[in-house]
């Protein structure tokens, strides 16, 4: 009996990190998710160990990957006790 190996598949939650940085206890991920063409920033506070993503326009991704405090402000405010 022969078996075959199985093929790599992709999956909806494959993402790919466009961009990172860290900085005074914050690290900045710029996600592209290929499947649907969606882009997020994930910010994580490493002395809290919590995090926040917001999903972003694409045309708006850079300016929410450089501020994503600013970015979450003004759409998502409840996620700013991340960093409190």
């Amino acid at each position: 009996m022969n078996a075959t190996p199985k093929e790599e598949v992709m999956f909806a939650d494959h993402r790919i990190d466009l961009a990172h940085r860290r900085g005074d206890g914050i690290d900045v991920v710029l996600w592209w998710t290929p499947e649907d063409d969606s882009v997020a920033v994930e910010v994580l506070h490493l002395a809290s160990d919590s995090s926040f993503e917001l999903s972003v326009e694409r045309d708006r991704a850079l300016d929410a990957f450089y501020h994503p405090f600013a970015y979450a402000a003004h759409r998502s405010p409840e996620l700013l006790d991340v960093a409190a």
